[in-house]
Protein backbone atom coordinates (compact mmCIF):
# COMPACT_ATOMS: atom_id res chain seq x y z
CA UNK A 1 0.00 0.00 0.00
CA UNK A 2 1.63 3.30 -0.66
CA UNK A 3 1.37 6.28 1.52
CA UNK A 4 -1.54 8.56 1.89
CA UNK A 5 -1.73 11.28 -0.51
CA UNK A 6 -1.38 14.97 1.72
CA UNK A 7 -4.15 17.19 1.80
CA UNK A 8 -4.37 20.41 0.55
CA UNK A 9 -6.09 23.07 2.91
CA UNK A 10 -8.99 24.91 1.12
CA UNK A 11 -9.39 28.61 2.89
CA UNK A 12 -13.28 28.60 2.14
CA UNK A 13 -14.63 24.72 3.20
CA UNK A 14 -18.17 25.58 2.07
CA UNK A 15 -16.94 24.75 -1.51
CA UNK A 16 -19.00 24.47 -4.72
CA UNK A 17 -17.15 20.84 -5.13
CA UNK A 18 -19.05 19.11 -2.34
CA UNK A 19 -22.26 20.27 -4.21
CA UNK A 20 -21.27 19.19 -7.46
CA UNK A 21 -21.07 15.99 -5.39
CA UNK A 22 -24.16 15.54 -4.00
CA UNK A 23 -25.38 16.33 -7.62
CA UNK A 24 -24.00 12.83 -8.90
CA UNK A 25 -25.67 10.77 -6.16
CA UNK A 26 -28.99 9.20 -8.34
CA UNK A 27 -26.83 10.04 -11.64
CA UNK A 28 -25.62 6.86 -13.29
CA UNK A 29 -24.43 5.78 -16.46
CA UNK A 30 -21.01 6.34 -18.00
CA UNK A 31 -20.68 10.07 -17.96
CA UNK A 32 -21.92 9.93 -14.57
CA UNK A 33 -20.01 7.93 -13.45
CA UNK A 34 -16.59 9.77 -15.11
CA UNK A 35 -17.70 13.08 -13.18
CA UNK A 36 -18.30 11.34 -10.06
CA UNK A 37 -14.65 9.95 -9.92
CA UNK A 38 -13.25 13.73 -10.86
CA UNK A 39 -14.78 14.78 -8.30
CA UNK A 40 -13.93 12.09 -5.41
CA UNK A 41 -10.55 12.24 -7.35
CA UNK A 42 -10.43 16.13 -6.18
CA UNK A 43 -11.16 15.43 -2.55
CA UNK A 44 -9.64 12.81 -1.93
CA UNK A 45 -6.54 15.54 -1.42
CA UNK A 46 -8.42 18.18 -0.15
CA UNK A 47 -8.44 19.29 3.37
CA UNK A 48 -11.49 20.61 4.80
CA UNK A 49 -11.62 22.41 7.93
CA UNK A 50 -15.38 23.26 8.81
CA UNK A 51 -17.61 19.66 11.08
CA UNK A 52 -20.34 20.50 9.19
CA UNK A 53 -18.99 20.60 5.69
CA UNK A 54 -16.36 17.70 7.11
CA UNK A 55 -19.70 15.94 7.39
CA UNK A 56 -21.77 16.25 4.68
CA UNK A 57 -18.75 15.05 2.74
CA UNK A 58 -18.58 11.98 4.60
CA UNK A 59 -22.32 11.53 4.26
CA UNK A 60 -22.29 11.97 0.81
CA UNK A 61 -19.48 9.94 -0.03
CA UNK A 62 -21.14 6.88 2.11
CA UNK A 63 -24.25 6.89 0.33
CA UNK A 64 -22.22 7.05 -3.02
CA UNK A 65 -20.21 4.05 -1.93
CA UNK A 66 -23.53 2.42 -1.07
CA UNK A 67 -25.12 3.26 -4.64
CA UNK A 68 -21.97 3.31 -6.68
CA UNK A 69 -21.67 3.83 -10.34
CA UNK A 70 -18.42 1.65 -11.15
CA UNK A 71 -15.97 -0.17 -9.55
CA UNK A 72 -13.59 2.45 -8.91
CA UNK A 73 -15.83 4.64 -7.93
CA UNK A 74 -16.71 2.52 -4.77
CA UNK A 75 -12.36 2.40 -4.49
CA UNK A 76 -12.32 6.11 -4.17
CA UNK A 77 -15.15 6.63 -1.99
CA UNK A 78 -13.53 3.95 0.57
CA UNK A 79 -10.32 5.50 0.55
CA UNK A 80 -11.80 8.41 1.50
CA UNK A 81 -14.16 7.39 4.16
CA UNK A 82 -10.72 5.78 5.39
CA UNK A 83 -9.11 9.02 5.59
CA UNK A 84 -11.66 10.28 7.86
CA UNK A 85 -10.03 9.35 11.47
CA UNK A 86 -7.38 11.66 10.22
CA UNK A 87 -9.23 14.31 8.82
CA UNK A 88 -11.43 15.10 11.92
CA UNK A 89 -8.45 15.85 13.96
CA UNK A 90 -8.51 19.52 15.32
CA UNK A 91 -12.11 19.63 14.94
CA UNK A 92 -14.86 20.53 17.17
CA UNK A 93 -15.57 16.69 18.95
CA UNK A 94 -19.19 17.69 19.90
CA UNK A 95 -20.44 18.32 16.21
CA UNK A 96 -20.19 14.58 15.31
CA UNK A 97 -22.72 13.66 18.20
CA UNK A 98 -25.67 13.75 16.88
CA UNK A 99 -27.28 9.79 16.35
CA UNK A 100 -28.36 10.71 12.68
CA UNK A 101 -24.29 11.35 12.22
CA UNK A 102 -22.40 9.69 14.70
CA UNK A 103 -20.08 6.85 14.67
CA UNK A 104 -17.63 8.55 12.09
CA UNK A 105 -14.16 7.63 12.22
CA UNK A 106 -12.07 9.04 14.41
CA UNK A 107 -15.30 9.86 17.17
CA UNK A 108 -16.58 8.61 19.66
CA UNK A 109 -19.93 8.42 21.49
CA UNK A 110 -21.41 8.00 24.99
CA UNK A 111 -24.40 6.77 26.47
CA UNK A 112 -25.66 4.76 28.78
CA UNK A 113 -25.55 1.16 27.29
CA UNK A 114 -28.03 -1.46 29.03
CA UNK A 115 -26.49 -4.28 30.56
CA UNK A 116 -26.96 -7.02 27.73
CA UNK A 117 -26.15 -4.95 25.56
CA UNK A 118 -22.51 -3.30 26.67
CA UNK A 119 -21.77 -7.09 27.19
CA UNK A 120 -22.04 -7.56 23.55
CA UNK A 121 -20.38 -4.76 22.69
CA UNK A 122 -17.69 -4.80 25.19
CA UNK A 123 -15.51 -7.85 24.17
CA UNK A 124 -15.36 -6.77 20.72
CA UNK A 125 -13.42 -3.46 21.64
CA UNK A 126 -11.05 -4.45 24.74
CA UNK A 127 -9.25 -1.27 26.08
CA UNK A 128 -11.71 1.23 23.61
CA UNK A 129 -14.57 1.19 26.00
CA UNK A 130 -14.22 3.44 29.25
CA UNK A 131 -16.75 5.55 32.23
CA UNK A 132 -17.34 8.88 30.92
CA UNK A 133 -16.45 10.42 34.02
CA UNK A 134 -17.04 14.28 32.53
CA UNK A 135 -20.70 13.00 31.79
CA UNK A 136 -21.66 10.96 34.89
CA UNK A 137 -24.40 12.54 36.76
CA UNK A 138 -24.47 10.48 39.77
CA UNK A 139 -21.22 8.74 40.74
CA UNK A 140 -22.28 8.37 44.24
CA UNK A 141 -24.55 5.59 43.30
CA UNK A 142 -21.47 3.67 42.96
CA UNK A 143 -20.55 3.54 46.53
CA UNK A 144 -24.44 1.59 47.16
CA UNK A 145 -23.50 -0.99 45.26
CA UNK A 146 -19.37 -1.33 45.50
CA UNK A 147 -19.89 -1.16 49.57
CA UNK A 148 -21.95 -4.67 48.92
CA UNK A 149 -19.34 -6.28 47.12
CA UNK A 150 -16.12 -5.12 48.48
CA UNK A 151 -15.60 -4.63 52.37
CA UNK A 152 -13.21 -1.63 51.81
CA UNK A 153 -15.95 0.06 49.37
CA UNK A 154 -18.05 -0.23 52.38
CA UNK A 155 -15.56 1.21 54.85
CA UNK A 156 -15.25 4.24 52.31
CA UNK A 157 -19.22 4.54 51.77
CA UNK A 158 -20.41 4.07 55.46
CA UNK A 159 -18.27 7.24 56.56
CA UNK A 160 -16.72 9.24 54.62
CA UNK A 161 -18.77 12.13 52.66
CA UNK A 162 -18.09 13.14 48.90
CA UNK A 163 -15.93 9.92 47.99
CA UNK A 164 -13.95 10.52 44.57
CA UNK A 165 -14.90 6.67 43.23
CA UNK A 166 -13.32 7.23 40.35
CA UNK A 167 -9.84 7.64 41.61
CA UNK A 168 -10.76 4.70 44.16
CA UNK A 169 -11.82 2.24 41.51
CA UNK A 170 -8.51 3.02 39.71
CA UNK A 171 -6.73 2.33 42.91
CA UNK A 172 -8.33 -0.86 43.16
CA UNK A 173 -8.36 -1.90 39.98
CA UNK A 174 -12.38 -2.11 39.49
CA UNK A 175 -12.66 -0.67 36.20
CA UNK A 176 -16.81 -0.52 34.69
CA UNK A 177 -16.19 -4.04 32.68
CA UNK A 178 -15.79 -5.98 36.27
CA UNK A 179 -18.80 -4.25 37.28
CA UNK A 180 -20.29 -5.49 34.13
CA UNK A 181 -19.94 -9.27 35.22
CA UNK A 182 -21.20 -8.79 38.80
CA UNK A 183 -24.16 -6.53 38.70
CA UNK A 184 -27.37 -7.32 37.42
CA UNK A 185 -29.32 -6.27 34.79
CA UNK A 186 -32.20 -3.48 37.20
CA UNK A 187 -29.06 -2.71 39.11
CA UNK A 188 -26.78 -1.80 36.09
CA UNK A 189 -29.79 0.58 34.54
CA UNK A 190 -30.34 1.87 38.04
CA UNK A 191 -26.18 3.23 38.16
CA UNK A 192 -26.86 5.16 34.70
CA UNK A 193 -23.24 5.07 34.21
CA UNK A 194 -22.27 6.61 30.51
CA UNK A 195 -19.73 4.72 28.62
CA UNK A 196 -17.83 6.03 25.94
CA UNK A 197 -16.37 4.27 23.06
CA UNK A 198 -13.45 5.70 21.15
CA UNK A 199 -14.65 3.58 17.94
CA UNK A 200 -11.60 1.99 16.20
CA UNK A 201 -11.93 2.98 12.63
CA UNK A 202 -12.62 -0.29 11.06
CA UNK A 203 -15.43 -0.32 13.81
CA UNK A 204 -17.01 3.13 12.68
CA UNK A 205 -19.56 4.24 10.37
CA UNK A 206 -17.30 5.01 7.58
CA UNK A 207 -15.29 1.13 7.05
CA UNK A 208 -17.80 -1.35 9.01
CA UNK A 209 -19.36 -3.43 6.39
CA UNK A 210 -21.13 -7.02 6.22
CA UNK A 211 -18.86 -8.96 3.61
CA UNK A 212 -20.08 -9.35 0.52
CA UNK A 213 -18.81 -11.27 -2.68
CA UNK A 214 -19.62 -8.79 -5.38
CA UNK A 215 -20.89 -5.24 -5.45
CA UNK A 216 -24.13 -3.97 -7.18
CA UNK A 217 -23.45 -0.99 -9.01
CA UNK A 218 -26.06 1.28 -10.70
CA UNK A 219 -26.11 2.05 -14.23
CA UNK A 220 -29.53 2.83 -14.72
CA UNK A 221 -31.90 5.18 -12.58
CA UNK A 222 -32.58 4.39 -9.08
CA UNK A 223 -36.16 2.70 -8.16
CA UNK A 224 -38.40 5.19 -7.07
CA UNK A 225 -41.75 4.72 -4.99
CA UNK A 226 -44.01 5.03 -8.22
CA UNK A 227 -41.55 2.20 -9.68
CA UNK A 228 -42.94 -0.08 -6.85
CA UNK A 229 -46.07 -2.15 -6.18
CA UNK A 230 -46.50 -4.26 -3.02
CA UNK A 231 -48.90 -6.48 -5.02
CA UNK A 232 -46.46 -6.99 -8.19
CA UNK A 233 -43.56 -7.81 -5.66
CA UNK A 234 -45.77 -10.13 -4.06
CA UNK A 235 -46.16 -12.32 -6.88
CA UNK A 236 -42.83 -12.75 -7.98
CA UNK A 237 -40.64 -14.96 -7.44
CA UNK A 238 -39.77 -16.20 -3.57
CA UNK A 239 -36.95 -14.59 -1.68
CA UNK A 240 -34.45 -17.25 -0.59
CA UNK A 241 -33.50 -17.25 2.98
CA UNK A 242 -30.74 -19.07 4.09
CA UNK A 243 -29.95 -20.24 7.59
CA UNK A 244 -26.60 -19.12 8.55
CA UNK A 245 -24.03 -21.45 10.45
CA UNK A 246 -22.02 -20.15 13.32
CA UNK A 247 -18.93 -18.96 11.69
CA UNK A 248 -21.29 -16.42 9.38
CA UNK A 249 -23.97 -15.97 12.02
CA UNK A 250 -21.33 -14.44 14.55
CA UNK A 251 -19.35 -12.01 12.44
CA UNK A 252 -22.53 -10.66 11.28
CA UNK A 253 -24.41 -9.87 14.56
CA UNK A 254 -21.55 -8.53 15.99
CA UNK A 255 -21.49 -6.19 12.59
CA UNK A 256 -25.03 -5.20 13.89
CA UNK A 257 -23.49 -4.78 17.44
CA UNK A 258 -21.19 -2.30 15.80
CA UNK A 259 -23.59 -0.38 13.64
CA UNK A 260 -26.14 -0.09 16.38
CA UNK A 261 -23.75 1.22 19.11
CA UNK A 262 -22.58 3.92 16.58
CA UNK A 263 -25.80 5.24 16.42
CA UNK A 264 -26.86 4.88 19.83
CA UNK A 265 -29.47 2.25 18.99
CA UNK A 266 -30.83 -0.73 20.86
CA UNK A 267 -32.85 -3.01 19.83
CA UNK A 268 -34.28 -5.90 22.18
CA UNK A 269 -33.26 -8.30 20.02
CA UNK A 270 -30.30 -6.77 19.14
CA UNK A 271 -29.57 -7.50 22.79
CA UNK A 272 -30.76 -10.86 22.83
CA UNK A 273 -30.55 -12.71 19.62
CA UNK A 274 -31.20 -16.35 18.57
CA UNK A 275 -27.34 -16.82 17.53
CA UNK A 276 -28.67 -20.66 16.79
CA UNK A 277 -31.37 -19.06 14.11
CA UNK A 278 -29.77 -16.24 12.33
CA UNK A 279 -30.83 -15.88 8.55
CA UNK A 280 -29.41 -14.17 5.59
CA UNK A 281 -31.35 -13.08 2.51
CA UNK A 282 -30.02 -11.70 -0.66
CA UNK A 283 -32.67 -9.05 -1.53
CA UNK A 284 -31.10 -8.39 -5.11
CA UNK A 285 -29.57 -4.64 -6.45
CA UNK A 286 -26.45 -5.52 -3.80
CA UNK A 287 -28.90 -5.89 -0.44
CA UNK A 288 -28.45 -8.35 2.03
CA UNK A 289 -30.80 -8.79 5.08
CA UNK A 290 -29.88 -10.58 7.97
CA UNK A 291 -33.04 -11.49 10.17
CA UNK A 292 -33.37 -12.76 13.85
CA UNK A 293 -35.47 -13.54 16.42
CA UNK A 294 -34.79 -13.31 20.40
CA UNK A 295 -33.16 -16.41 21.96
CA UNK A 296 -36.00 -18.63 23.68
CA UNK A 297 -35.62 -17.08 27.14
CA UNK A 298 -36.11 -13.30 25.96
CA UNK A 299 -39.01 -13.80 23.55
CA UNK A 300 -42.63 -11.83 24.21
CA UNK A 301 -45.16 -13.95 25.97
CA UNK A 302 -47.70 -13.49 23.49
CA UNK A 303 -46.51 -11.69 20.33
CA UNK A 304 -43.76 -13.46 17.82
CA UNK A 305 -40.96 -11.24 17.74
CA UNK A 306 -38.11 -10.47 14.70
CA UNK A 307 -35.42 -7.71 13.61
CA UNK A 308 -32.86 -7.49 11.20
CA UNK A 309 -30.67 -5.20 9.47
CA UNK A 310 -30.30 -4.47 5.67
CA UNK A 311 -26.95 -3.39 4.41
CA UNK A 312 -26.54 -2.15 1.00
CA UNK A 313 -23.29 -3.12 -0.83
CA UNK A 314 -22.12 -4.38 2.87
CA UNK A 315 -22.90 -0.87 4.35
CA UNK A 316 -25.62 -0.71 7.03
CA UNK A 317 -27.84 1.06 5.58
CA UNK A 318 -31.12 0.70 8.66
CA UNK A 319 -32.73 -2.00 10.52
CA UNK A 320 -36.35 -3.55 10.81
CA UNK A 321 -38.27 -4.62 14.07
CA UNK A 322 -41.36 -6.78 13.92
CA UNK A 323 -44.48 -7.75 16.26
CA UNK A 324 -46.54 -10.80 15.26
CA UNK A 325 -49.91 -12.29 16.38
CA UNK A 326 -52.13 -14.48 13.98
CA UNK A 327 -51.79 -12.98 10.39
CA UNK A 328 -50.60 -9.71 11.41
CA UNK A 329 -47.36 -7.64 11.92
CA UNK A 330 -46.37 -4.57 13.29
CA UNK A 331 -43.55 -3.58 10.99
CA UNK A 332 -41.09 -0.94 12.37
CA UNK A 333 -38.83 0.02 10.06
CA UNK A 334 -35.91 2.75 10.30
CA UNK A 335 -33.46 3.62 7.26
CA UNK A 336 -29.84 5.63 8.27
CA UNK A 337 -30.47 9.47 7.28
CA UNK A 338 -27.70 8.87 4.90
CA UNK A 339 -29.21 6.33 2.24
CA UNK A 340 -32.38 7.81 2.36
CA UNK A 341 -32.45 9.09 -1.29
CA UNK A 342 -31.96 5.61 -2.10
CA UNK A 343 -34.33 2.69 -3.05
CA UNK A 344 -36.38 3.02 0.04
CA UNK A 345 -39.76 1.83 -1.57
CA UNK A 346 -38.19 -1.11 -3.18
CA UNK A 347 -36.62 -2.44 0.14
CA UNK A 348 -39.04 -1.73 2.61
CA UNK A 349 -41.15 -4.10 0.20
CA UNK A 350 -39.22 -6.78 -0.51
CA UNK A 351 -38.95 -6.86 3.74
CA UNK A 352 -42.98 -7.00 3.87
CA UNK A 353 -42.43 -9.71 0.73
CA UNK A 354 -39.69 -11.90 3.45
CA UNK A 355 -42.44 -11.51 6.24
CA UNK A 356 -45.39 -12.94 4.15
CA UNK A 357 -43.41 -15.89 2.93
CA UNK A 358 -41.37 -16.49 5.92
CA UNK A 359 -43.85 -15.49 8.48
CA UNK A 360 -47.48 -16.40 7.24
CA UNK A 361 -47.80 -12.34 7.54
CA UNK A 362 -50.91 -10.69 5.60
CA UNK A 363 -52.06 -7.89 7.64
CA UNK A 364 -49.12 -5.35 7.94
CA UNK A 365 -49.62 -2.44 10.35
CA UNK A 366 -47.83 1.02 11.06
CA UNK A 367 -47.10 2.04 14.55
CA UNK A 368 -48.83 6.07 15.16
CA UNK A 369 -44.89 6.57 16.56
CA UNK A 370 -43.77 5.59 13.27
CA UNK A 371 -46.15 8.08 11.38
CA UNK A 372 -45.55 11.03 13.36
CA UNK A 373 -47.10 10.41 16.61
CA UNK A 374 -44.87 12.39 19.24
CA UNK A 375 -41.91 12.11 16.70
CA UNK A 376 -41.32 15.54 14.70
CA UNK A 377 -38.79 13.65 12.22
CA UNK A 378 -41.50 11.48 10.86
CA UNK A 379 -43.94 14.60 10.48
CA UNK A 380 -41.45 16.50 8.99
CA UNK A 381 -40.16 13.85 6.71
CA UNK A 382 -44.22 13.10 5.47
CA UNK A 383 -43.60 9.36 6.87
CA UNK A 384 -47.51 8.87 6.89
CA UNK A 385 -47.49 9.30 2.88
CA UNK A 386 -44.47 7.32 2.27
CA UNK A 387 -47.01 4.17 3.48
CA UNK A 388 -50.14 5.44 2.38
CA UNK A 389 -48.88 5.89 -1.46
CA UNK A 390 -47.40 2.71 -1.10
CA UNK A 391 -51.06 1.55 0.01
CA UNK A 392 -51.44 1.62 3.43
CA UNK A 393 -54.70 2.97 4.77
CA UNK A 394 -56.03 4.33 8.10
CA UNK A 395 -58.56 1.80 9.80
CA UNK A 396 -59.90 4.55 11.78
CA UNK A 397 -62.71 6.30 9.74
CA UNK A 398 -62.32 9.70 11.09
CA UNK A 399 -58.68 9.20 9.76
CA UNK A 400 -59.92 7.46 6.67
CA UNK A 401 -62.01 10.65 5.73
CA UNK A 402 -58.92 13.03 6.58
CA UNK A 403 -56.62 11.51 4.35
CA UNK A 404 -59.04 10.69 1.69
CA UNK A 405 -59.77 14.72 1.41
CA UNK A 406 -55.70 15.56 2.13
CA UNK A 407 -54.74 12.80 -0.88
CA UNK A 408 -57.66 14.53 -3.01
CA UNK A 409 -55.93 17.88 -2.63
CA UNK A 410 -52.41 16.73 -3.78
CA UNK A 411 -53.81 14.92 -6.70
CA UNK A 412 -55.88 18.25 -7.95
CA UNK A 413 -52.88 20.25 -7.24
CA UNK A 414 -49.39 18.52 -6.70
CA UNK A 415 -47.47 21.21 -5.02
CA UNK A 416 -49.54 21.03 -2.11
CA UNK A 417 -48.01 20.12 0.92
CA UNK A 418 -49.86 18.75 4.01
CA UNK A 419 -49.43 21.39 7.01
CA UNK A 420 -47.52 19.71 10.41
CA UNK A 421 -50.45 19.87 11.93
CA UNK A 422 -53.04 17.69 9.68
CA UNK A 423 -50.11 15.57 9.46
CA UNK A 424 -49.55 15.30 13.29
CA UNK A 425 -53.84 13.92 13.19
CA UNK A 426 -53.30 11.89 10.50
CA UNK A 427 -50.29 10.19 12.42
CA UNK A 428 -52.76 9.14 15.88
CA UNK A 429 -53.85 5.77 14.27
CA UNK A 430 -52.05 2.95 12.78
CA UNK A 431 -52.04 2.51 8.99
CA UNK A 432 -53.03 -1.06 7.99
CA UNK A 433 -52.24 -2.76 4.75
CA UNK A 434 -54.23 -6.21 4.27
CA UNK A 435 -57.84 -7.15 3.69
CA UNK A 436 -58.22 -7.73 7.61
CA UNK A 437 -57.44 -4.50 8.73
CA UNK A 438 -60.12 -3.82 10.29
CA UNK A 439 -60.57 -6.74 12.94
CA UNK A 440 -56.64 -5.23 14.28
CA UNK A 441 -58.24 -1.66 13.88
CA UNK A 442 -58.62 -1.04 17.62
CA UNK A 443 -56.69 -3.87 18.85
CA UNK A 444 -54.80 -4.02 22.00
CA UNK A 445 -52.36 -6.90 23.24
CA UNK A 446 -52.83 -5.46 26.77
CA UNK A 447 -56.83 -5.77 26.19
CA UNK A 448 -56.05 -9.20 25.16
CA UNK A 449 -53.85 -10.56 27.29
CA UNK A 450 -55.78 -10.01 30.09
CA UNK A 451 -59.23 -11.29 28.69
CA UNK A 452 -60.35 -15.32 28.68
CA UNK A 453 -58.63 -15.86 25.09
CA UNK A 454 -55.38 -14.40 25.91
CA UNK A 455 -54.70 -16.27 28.73
CA UNK A 456 -55.59 -19.48 26.93
CA UNK A 457 -53.54 -18.06 24.05
CA UNK A 458 -50.36 -17.50 26.78
CA UNK A 459 -50.81 -21.17 27.83
CA UNK A 460 -50.51 -22.35 24.49
CA UNK A 461 -47.71 -20.16 23.84
CA UNK A 462 -45.21 -21.34 26.01
CA UNK A 463 -44.32 -24.30 24.53
CA UNK A 464 -43.73 -22.36 21.66
CA UNK A 465 -41.44 -20.12 23.27
CA UNK A 466 -38.91 -22.00 25.01
CA UNK A 467 -37.39 -23.66 21.95
CA UNK A 468 -37.63 -23.56 18.27
CA UNK A 469 -38.20 -21.33 15.87
CA UNK A 470 -40.98 -18.66 16.30
CA UNK A 471 -42.35 -18.72 12.80
CA UNK A 472 -43.70 -22.40 14.10
CA UNK A 473 -45.75 -20.38 16.77
CA UNK A 474 -47.47 -17.99 14.07
CA UNK A 475 -47.63 -21.24 12.05
CA UNK A 476 -49.75 -23.04 14.96
CA UNK A 477 -51.66 -19.47 15.37
CA UNK A 478 -52.93 -19.74 11.72
CA UNK A 479 -54.66 -22.53 12.14
CA UNK A 480 -56.70 -21.50 14.94
CA UNK A 481 -59.57 -19.08 13.97
CA UNK A 482 -61.86 -19.68 16.34
CA UNK A 483 -58.66 -18.57 19.07
CA UNK A 484 -57.93 -15.49 16.58
CA UNK A 485 -61.43 -14.43 16.94
CA UNK A 486 -61.75 -14.60 20.68
CA UNK A 487 -58.30 -13.04 20.68
CA UNK A 488 -59.01 -10.15 18.29
CA UNK A 489 -62.37 -9.31 19.59
CA UNK A 490 -60.88 -8.85 23.22
CA UNK A 491 -58.27 -6.99 22.00
CA UNK A 492 -60.52 -4.63 20.22
CA UNK A 493 -61.77 -1.40 22.33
Amino acid sequence: MGAAPALRRLDNPRMKILDELAACKGQFGREAARRTIDLLSRLSTVRIRDAGDLIRLHEIVLFLRAYPQSPRVARLADSILKSFAERIRGVDADAFDDPEISGIAGTSVSTNFSREFAQRLVPRHPGAIEIDWDNFAHPDRLGIVLGRMIPLAYETYAVEPHVDWRAWMDANECDFAWLLERVDAPTWDLLEIPLRWKIDPEASRSSLRLPRRELFFHSGSLLKRADVSIESEFAVAPIKLQRLGRSRAEPALGVIVDASAARYRELHGFEHPDEQRVYHADFGRGVDFIFFGAAPAKRLPLRAYHCGMFFKNGVPAGYVETLSLFERCEVGFNLYYTFREGETAWLYVRILKLLREQLGMTCFSIDPYQLGHENEEAIQSGAFWFYYKLGFRPAAPEIFELASREAAKIAKQPAHRTSPAVLRRLAERPLFYGATAADWASFSIERAGVSKAGKELLKSAARFKRAGEEADYLRWLQRQPALRRQVAGAGSG
